[in-house]
């Protein structure tokens, strides 16, 4: 199982023993789309990373509405907020895709962090990067308008899970297979699924993006990243 942790940027920076100490407590699970990892207001006893496929973090209002806070990808950790604040999840994560994830209970993961000060420091950059993506949303809901917010998402989601469309052809494009239905694209986005495929298509008549299903190819990520400012 180490083997697989090396490849998971929070532990590349660890020694083989370091991986091997904590290997032997990991849990492996595949899920397929739609599983439910954990609900929001249940107990947080584990923190769970991906080693391949997307997890979705979300929230759901009183009244039924969904607000899609992040997508998790392979080497992203996720549920570790309990371990730090013992309490019920703050969040639901389901699996958009199929996949593969290993999960660690706080019981072995909290000794292992005090006898190792550098994983803990490296664990506590990974909460801060999310904290500044909050942050950063924050702001964005409120000086940046719908379209803006949409270029930016895909400029983020083509960062993390992008792919050329057509390798060695950079004219071709960045493919990226975001696994997202209209819907959950639109609850990332904090705005309604008409208004963000009204901004979609205005995007793709401009020659910005190619959509697929689930997926979309980014043409022109330059006039993008202007309209995400």
């Amino acid at each position: 199982m180490d083997d697989l942790l090396a490849r998971v940027p929070l532990f590349v920076g660890l020694s083989d023993l370091d991986r091997q100490a904590l290997s032997s407590h990991l849990e492996r699970r595949d899920v397929t789309r739609g599983d439910v990892l954990f609900r929001e207001g249940e107990p947080g006893d584990r923190v769970f990373v991906v080693l391949s496929g997307k997890v979705k973090i979300g929230r759901q209002s009183a009244d039924g509405r969904e607000n899609l806070l992040y997508v998790m990808g392979p080497g992203d950790i996720f549920g570790e907020l309990s371990l730090f604040d013992p309490g019920p999840r703050t969040a639901t994560a389901t699996a958009v895709t199929d996949a593969s994830l290993v999960s660690l209970e706080h019981s072995a993961l909290r000794p292992w962090l005090r006898a190792r000060p550098d994983a803990g420091s490296l664990l506590l950059r990974v909460l801060a990067a999310r904290l500044r993506r909050t942050n950063d949303a924050m702001a964005d809901m409120v000086f940046t308008d719908v379209p803006g917010r949409v270029a930016k998402a895909l400029l983020d989601l083509a960062g993390r899970f992008g792919e050329p469309a057509q390798p060695g052809n950079e004219a071709a494009g960045v493919r990226v297979e975001h696994g997202l239905t209209q819907e959950e694209l639109a609850q990332l986005v904090g705005a309604s699924r008409e208004t963000v495929n009204k901004a979609l298509a205005d995007f793709a008549t401009r020659g910005w993006l190619r959509l697929d299903s689930r997926a979309v190819v980014l043409l022109d990520r330059d006039r993008l990243a202007r309209r995400a400012r």
